[in-house]
């Protein structure tokens, strides 16, 4: 006989179903009587490792900061960078200036802070100065009087020599003259006949018609040969004092200007007393003594396109003599903070411009040499989000490199670029900066099991924790936050009951009621939301009813899929009872992730058993929708069979086990005790109560585990049983560890107080049974059986059927054989 008899079975008490913050424990009417908070909340560990990593000078001691979105990584981080002493000096400006020598290879020069844009202000003036000096100095009466006289003394010197050569072929009967030559005119040397100077060609001519005599022809040619040498000898005279004429002109302008160059320039080195300034300046002064010419000329009109061409940029005049001030610190107080939003390549390391000229090509010049991030960070801190920056083309290897180095070399990076630019290597820049990456554990752990470098420039990780102690400090510092959001923001203050239902709210986000959740993004939402609609209300204050509604308000709009998969249920689509008993079937509770918002659901859970040698037979492994955590909990429910029912016998029996209309896969151990009360309820042939959803898993001992979501799945399956009607009757076994992670809606703990749904927290695979079929589980008497009627008795009883079955059936098979 069955040993069915009523029991009063062990309840969760109303008051373990969901803590209160009630206003008396804030000891405050609203929020106008605290002050906001001011400093991090809890996160100690990480603030620590925060603190030495800012401080720590050394080489590699970067910091990777560690903790789930939302609680305050990036606001610390902003905190802690304000906290620090602006006593250090404000690091150097950079600039680039160009390279006299070699183009592509732009200089660098570093000065004190506010000194670049003064030093870039001197250089504009110099040229300024003498584009408006020189042409008068030139203009001068003095300049071109020294000029002419210069210019007349070579002259005289070029006539001399010419009147001197004149003066000899006059002599030899013989005259200078221009001869043209197509389009150009040369000087020759002609013979008189009768006063004139006549060609040899045609006085050949003459001696041919024998108007002229022979002999004295070949007189004049050799004569004529003898002048020609000579006269080139005159010639190249003459263009020797014009060369001398061109270089004494040059020098007497260099020399002219030579004093006002070197006057401004010597002004310049005197003001930076700097080294590479001193040697940049020499340069420009030698380029300009060498190109002062340019500055003797109008400016041009810029000639107008080809149509056919984009217009681009007209050529800029004394573009070599500017200078590119790529970091600029004189309004910066102390170390620089650059928070990074969109750490691509270009912002963290810089480029080098690219510029359309006139004649369709694309250029680029030390002006277009525009800083990243890390060299506006120079001597201070950058902060920046570790998964933006790893999806970038190049950026991690760059990274790596430059923090490895302490060396930053901008360069043009744009692998997707097609067209060819002109390029240029500016020097690189010695750095120090400390980079701060935030990220999760995973990336964490992959870069440093993967990358061999990351461990060596990233030696400190910050790591922030999800929740913190609920404690009367801490659920004071969450009233600070309130404040502190509704300060921030102007939003309506909160009353006592207001603050109580965000900090309720924030214990039910931590999973634990001992605890309080540090993802303060979501609790400002809610801080937010709170105020709109008390605002909606007329309400002078936010108030416990408007941070509820705020909260259905935000379930309503993310759970179309719960309200879906729970008409589905209503319709009979999927399969729940929630009431009667079946053997071998019962309601297990699953949770849904869909990333912004968690549900649970009730599932079907069916077990059947026969004769066979398979064991426990998984239906999710064999159809590929089992994960490896559910595969454990199966062979772990195995050990559990076998270590209590195969002690003194074979377990001879296949036990399928299957999740009934699932077909997007099962993980997670947390339905292994609900499979071991189906496959008993099978074996026993004892009908499990349909009114009661079971969740928890089971270790080889038979004793229950704590599980995950176990709000959410005491949730789903009341509404589901609000849906199909409430009995009294109805409820859900929980693992008794769960009782402290309680923190049930309203309307589940009403149901509760009121009798209409149950809660049973359970210590082990027997209490479980017992509930769920009303039978005793049963212990083992000194002789080894279990008590008569119960569920372990049956179970036995019915193992040992089974085998003896099999046994049979293995005889008449080997006799069939044999016959």
């Amino acid at each position: 006989m069955l040993n069915k008899k009523e029991s009063n079975f062990s309840e969760v008490p109303p008051e373990k179903l969901r803590w209160r913050c009630e206003p008396s424990l804030l000891k405050i009417k609203s929020t106008d009587d605290i002050p906001p908070c001011t400093e991090i909340i809890g996160q100690k560990r990480a603030t620590d490792a925060i603190r030495l990593g800012l401080e720590m000078k050394s080489k590699g001691y970067n910091i990777f900061v560690v903790g789930l979105v939302g609680t305050g990584r990036t606001t610390t981080i902003k905190h802690l960078l304000e906290q620090l002493e602006k006593k250090e000096k404000s690091p150097d400006d950079i600039l680039y200036v160009n390279n006299f020598k070699n183009s592509d290879r732009p200089k660098m020069i570093s000065l004190p802070a506010g000194k670049g844009k003064s030093f870039k202000k001197d250089m504009e003036n110099l040229i300024d100065s003498l584009k408006s000096n020189i042409p008068k100095v030139f203009e001068s009466e003095d300049y071109q009087q020294r000029r002419k006289e210069l210019i007349q003394s070579f002259d005289n010197q070029q006539k001399e020599i010419i009147k001197e050569f004149e003066s000899k072929i006059k002599e030899q009967n013989f005259a200078l003259v221009q001869v043209r030559v197509g389009t150009f005119v040369r000087p020759d040397v002609q013979p008189l006949v009768d006063n004139k100077p006549i060609d040899l060609s045609k006085l050949e001519k003459i001696v041919e018609q024998k108007k002229f005599s022979e002999q004295e022809y070949k007189t004049l040619v050799e004569k004529h040969k003898a002048l020609i040498s000579e006269m080139e000898g005159a010639f190249k005279k003459s263009r020797n004092i014009a060369k001398k004429t061109q270089e004494a002109l040059s020098a007497m302008d260099k020399e002219t200007i030579l004093p006002m160059i070197t006057d401004i320039i010597n002004d310049i080195k005197n003001k930076y007393k700097n080294e590479k300034v001193n040697s940049y300046l020499d340069e420009v002064s030698e380029n300009l003594i060498t190109e002062f010419d340019k500055f003797k000329q109008k400016k041009a009109q810029p000639e107008p396109p080809i149509l056919s061409l984009p217009f681009g940029e007209p050529e800029e005049q004394f573009l070599e003599y500017q200078v590119n001030v790529v970091v600029d610190n004189s309004e910066t107080k102390g170390p620089p903070v650059i928070i990074e939003t969109n750490p691509t390549y270009k912002n963290l390391f810089g480029t080098v411009e690219r510029t359309l000229s006139r004649g369709g090509v694309w250029k680029t010049d030390f002006t277009k040499i525009s800083a990243g991030s890390i060299l506006q960070a120079n001597g201070g801190y950058l902060v920046f989000n570790a998964l933006d920056a790893l999806v970038e083309p190049g950026v991690w290897q760059a990274l790596k490199r430059t923090l490895r180095n302490s060396i930053v070399e901008i360069q043009a990076y744009d692998p997707f670029y097609l067209l060819a630019t002109s390029a240029i290597k500016p020097e690189p820049v010695q750095i120090d900066v400390k980079v701060v990456m935030i990220g999760d554990d995973s990336i964490y752990r992959l870069l440093y099991l993967r990358d061999e470098d990351f461990k060596k420039i990233f030696k400190i990780k910050a790591d922030f924790d999800s929740v913190l102690p609920k404690d009367e400090k801490y659920i004071n510092e969450y009233a600070s936050f309130v404040k502190k959001i509704t300060d921030d923001e102007k939003l309506l203050p909160f009353d006592a009951s207001g603050i109580g239902g965000v900090i309720e709210f924030g214990v039910r986000l931590a999973g634990r009621k001992n605890k309080l959740s540090a993802r303060f993004t979501h609790i400002a939402d809610l801080i937010r939301e709170a105020s709109y609609w008390a605002d909606k209300d007329k309400s002078k204050f936010a108030k416990k009813e408007h941070v509820d509604k705020a909260i259905e308000e935000w379930i309503r709009r993310v759970s179309l899929v719960e309200d879906k998969i729970q008409e589905l249920i209503d319709q009979g689509t999927i399969m729940i009872d929630t009431k009667g008993e079946v053997v071998g079937q019962i309601n297990g509770l699953s949770i849904l992730d869909l990333g912004d918002y968690i549900f649970g659901k009730p599932t079907r859970i069916t077990a059947q058993t026969s004769v066979g040698k398979a064991g426990v037979i998984n239906i999710e492994k064999e159809a590929e929708l089992s994960g490896r955590t559910h595969n454990k909990g199966v062979l772990i429910l195995s050990g559990y069979l076998n270590g209590k029912y195969g002690q003194d016998k074979p377990l001879v029996m296949n036990a399928s086990i299957c999740f009934e209309q699932s077909y997007t896969g099962v993980d997670g151990d947390s339905a292994s005790s609900t499979e071991v009360y189906a496959i008993l309820s099978s074996l026993a042939e004892l009908p499990i109560r349909q009114d009661i959803a079971v969740t928890g898993s089971v270790n080889q001992k038979g004793e229950i585990q704590p599980i995950g979501g176990v709000n959410e799945k005491i949730e789903g399956f009341f509404e589901v049983c609000k849906l199909k009607g409430l009995t009294g009757t109805q409820g859900v076994i929980i693992p008794h560890q769960n009782v402290e992670d309680l923190m049930l809606k309203k309307e589940v703990t009403e149901a509760v107080n009121n009798k209409k749904f149950h809660i049973y927290p359970i210590k082990t695979i027997d209490e479980g049974i017992q509930i769920l079929t009303g039978v005793k589980a049963g212990k083992r008497k000194k002789d080894g059986t279990f008590e008569q009627g119960t569920v372990d008795f049956l179970v036995e009883k019915k193992l040992k059927e089974l085998a003896k079955k099999s046994k049979e059936f293995g005889v008449e098979e080997k006799s069939k054989d044999k016959k």
